[in-house]
């Protein structure tokens, strides 16, 4: 895992970049990224991993927003980041933990040569306040060992269904099922 100035050394090369970039939420080994000000939340009663599920995008007041248990609220980072030559995680703080709020549920890896918002996939174990623009999460980074001649730094076309985003976005899966990936 990279510690602080490894992180601040990869960012001097381009190799990690985190916009806006703010040096008071650099931790020893990770970055606080903030919840963003809306949260997408399905409107349906049962989610279907084949269909593009209908939602509503709400603004998160500056007095907060009440998260009950149940219910599922995909958020977004305000830092827009990318890496190169590492892959980046993504976790919820320690503080955050404590409250019973969970900021993911799989989705905790940017692969090599992701770009973009990270989507927060948050719930609570009891009714909670949260609010906008909190340290919600943290980015963490690791190096990528390569086969002989691979080089980690040169981007080769990755075109993941969430590359280059923006806002909060819903669950792309139904996609693959359209191309017969999921039989």
């Amino acid at each position: 895992m990279y510690t602080k100035g490894k992180i601040l050394e990869e960012m001097e090369k381009g190799h990690i970049k985190i916009e806006p970039f703010h040096p008071e939420q650099l931790n020893p080994n990770s970055y606080n990224v903030r919840l963003a000000d809306e949260l997408l939340i399905y409107t349906c009663n049962t989610i279907d991993m084949k269909k593009d599920n209908p939602y509503e995008i709400i603004k998160i007041p500056e007095k907060g927003f009440l998260l009950e248990p149940g219910l599922l609220c995909l958020g977004r980072t305000v830092e827009r980041t990318e890496n190169h030559g590492c892959e980046a995680c993504i976790d919820g703080r320690s503080s955050v933990g404590r409250l019973g709020i969970n900021v993911h549920c799989t989705a905790g890896f940017g692969d090599n040569h992701f770009k973009g918002y990270w989507t927060f996939e948050i719930f609570s174990i009891q009714p909670v306040i949260i609010y906008p623009f909190v340290e919600i999460g943290q980015i963490y980074f690791y190096p990528l060992e390569a086969a002989d001649g691979e080089d980690v730094y040169r981007e080769h076309g990755y075109k993941g269904k969430y590359q280059d985003n923006h806002g909060v976005q819903a669950s792309m899966m139904w996609k693959e099922f359209l191309k017969g990936d999921n039989k």
